[in-house]
This record gives structure tokens, C-alpha cells and sequence, in this order.
């Protein structure tokens, strides 16, 4: 049997394994339209907690994805913006909401665990 070495990538697969957390996909998605404030981002997407958006706030801005800027005022304001390196995620984000939008229906998609 032959061996094909370029099946599994170092790269891709941390690439995947980070954008495939739980909730990253919808904040990149958020993120592209231009939402930047925490509770924006928040607001957008049911049933993310304050404590897991800060985590993957975190996480995103450690990975080099967005950056965090914070504005000397009163109250303080924060923004999250994506960097380059988060802009160009925009094309393979756009290509699994196409791939969603034909594939994925209401009917077909199961969020919970596997019942016997």
C-alpha cells in the first residue's frame, strides 16, 4: 500500500481544530460584517455566554486573528477587529456558508447528543 504523506497536514489540521471550536466559526462570521463590540458580537449569537466570547476573544487574538483595542474614554470602550491574517478567513467562512445554506436544513441538523 502506498503512503501518501501530504494527506494529513500539521497546518490544516490546527487551522481546523481552531476554527472548528464551538462558537469561533459564528464570531469569524459575525466579525467579517463589521460587528466589533463585545456585546454586539454577543448579542448576535444565541446562546454564547459572556465567559465562552471572552474566551474565544482571547483565544483569536493569541492566534493572531483579531486584535483588541482598547479607547481611552469614559466609559472605557473596547473594540475586537480582525487582522489580515482574520480577513483572509473571509473566503473559506463564505465558502462553508454556501456549503450550509445548500447542504444543512432545519430538519437535518442535531445539536445534541446521539439518543439509543
Amino acid at each position: 500500500m502506498e503512503r501518501n504523506d501530504e494527506a494529513f497536514c500539521p497546518l490544516f489540521h490546527h487551522a481546523v481544530e481552531l476554527i472548528g471550536r464551538r462558537w469561533v466559526g459564528a464570531i469569524l462570521r459575525v466579525m467579517l460584517h463589521g460587528v466589533t463590540r463585545f456585546g454586539e458580537i454577543r448579542d448576535l449569537i444565541p446562546g454564547l455566554s459572556d465567559k465562552m466570547l471572552a474566551e474565544r476573544l482571547q483565544e483569536l487574538q493569541r492566534e493572531g486573528i483579531i486584535e483588541r483595542h482598547v479607547h481611552d474614554s469614559t466609559p472605557v470602550r473596547i473594540d475586537y477587529t480582525l487582522t489580515e491574517k482574520g480577513r483572509e478567513l473571509q473566503g473559506a467562512v463564505e465558502a462553508l456558508s454556501d456549503w450550509a445554506e445548500e447542504w444543512d436544513h432545519p430538519n437535518t441538523i442535531n445539536l445534541g447528543p446521539v439518543k439509543e
